[in-house]
């Protein structure tokens, strides 16, 4: 019995010592390989075939996906005792740790990223006293916030009502980001040059579009080109709000959405379409009307506070700091927001004529 005993203990220690060689065998290859050891997997050919002609062509695989022991088992065991999937998804762990992978070489902009409104976190999100006091979580909460989350909103956070404390009880969750890199950015995303400029000026900044902008769809599970997002036509009453064709607004969109009007409404009523400010929409009218997003608020943290000077001289035609006017770009109270100011919001008895 004792014989017996050994001989299985030497065999489950010459399967370990092959499974943890072999996966650091695995580990060695696929770097030295530059994906084409990947590639020796139908299902990731296309993947492969995608990053080398990408902005990220000369990056190997390794550098961007970690894979620990487990995830190499599991890899193993799927391919020996399963059947692999025709289509990749990663799972929310293996984003999360990519998108900490990103700032070896991007660090500006994941810096920028960071200190910015885009990288709060689970607990930020889901366990805010202010929001689910008043309104429940549901699912489309993880639509904006958590689209790479592997679960429902019930497997995220607890209690399920209007009366908490609320927590995250997913392990390891409550301080990660709810929308990380991958959120707007596709990595295997063919083309390896930026698209050109829009001959129309459309932003401050006038960068190129990037063609790894895309939108994570939660539904889906697969990114969508923001060339192929559509920016929504806005009304303020019945009149048509002029829009930006900056299609990388489209991106902002699919979180910072109007509303269909609600019925009952004024705008229902008459059949008119969704208003400019109903939802989360902050598309500017007024004095900012037509301007891009992107003309004011800053890459990858959203922050706006040297934007007015870009545009606007020191003092404004009327003979103001534009800096000090009253609006919420100054005072979050002011009841003058910044997206929707008109001048008769401030010269209410006329306007003045403009200084030459």
């Amino acid at each position: 019995m004792m014989r017996l005993l050994k001989l299985a203990a030497m065999a489950l220690g010459a399967v370990a010592l092959l499974a943890v060689s072999g996966s650091y065998g695995a580990s060695y290859y696929y770097t030295t390989q530059h994906g084409q050891g990947c590639a020796g997997c139908h299902e990731m050919g296309a993947y492969v075939s995608a990053v080398h002609g990408s902005h990220h062509q000369d990056v190997g695989c390794m550098e961007c996906h970690e894979a620990g022991m487990s995830t190499k088992m599991r890899h193993m065991r799927v391919h020996f005792f399963g059947t692999p999937p025709e289509a990749i998804h990663l799972r929310d762990t293996d984003v999360l740790a990519m998108a900490s992978n990103c700032q070896k070489c991007h660090r500006h902009e994941y810096a920028t990223w960071h200190a910015g409104p885009h990288s709060a976190t689970y607990s930020q999100i889901f366990a805010a006293p202010a929001h689910n006091s008043s309104r429940r979580l549901m699912e489309d909460c993880l639509r904006c916030h958590g689209m790479h989350f592997s679960g429902s909103v019930r497997d995220l956070v607890q209690p399920q009502n209007l009366d908490g404390p609320w927590h995250v009880i997913r392990a390891g969750f409550a301080d990660q980001p709810t929308m990380p890199c991958q959120t707007c950015h596709q990595v295997h995303k063919a083309g390896g040059v930026p698209e050109a400029k829009p001959a129309q000026r459309i932003s401050v900044a006038g960068e190129a579009v990037h063609n790894s902008l895309a939108f994570f769809d939660r539904r889906e599970q697969t990114h969508v080109d923001a060339a192929l997002l559509s920016i929504p036509p806005l009304q303020e009453g019945a009149r048509a709000v002029k829009m930006s064709e900056d299609q990388r607004e489209a991106i902002c969109y699919q979180c910072h959405a109007p509303r269909i009007p609600e019925p009952g409404s004024l705008a229902a009523e008459h059949q008119w379409g969704p208003q400019v400010g109903s939802g989360d929409d902050r598309t500017p009218k007024g004095v900012h009307e037509g301007l891009s997003c992107i003309s004011c608020h800053v890459g990858h943290n959203e922050n706006a506070r040297a934007s007015c000077k870009s545009c606007h001289p020191q003092m404004s035609h009327c003979g103001l700091d534009v800096e000090k006017m009253d609006t919420t770009f100054a005072a979050a109270a002011s009841k003058h927001n910044i997206h929707w100011v008109g001048c008769v919001d401030c010269h209410q008895h006329g306007v003045p004529k403009m200084k030459t």
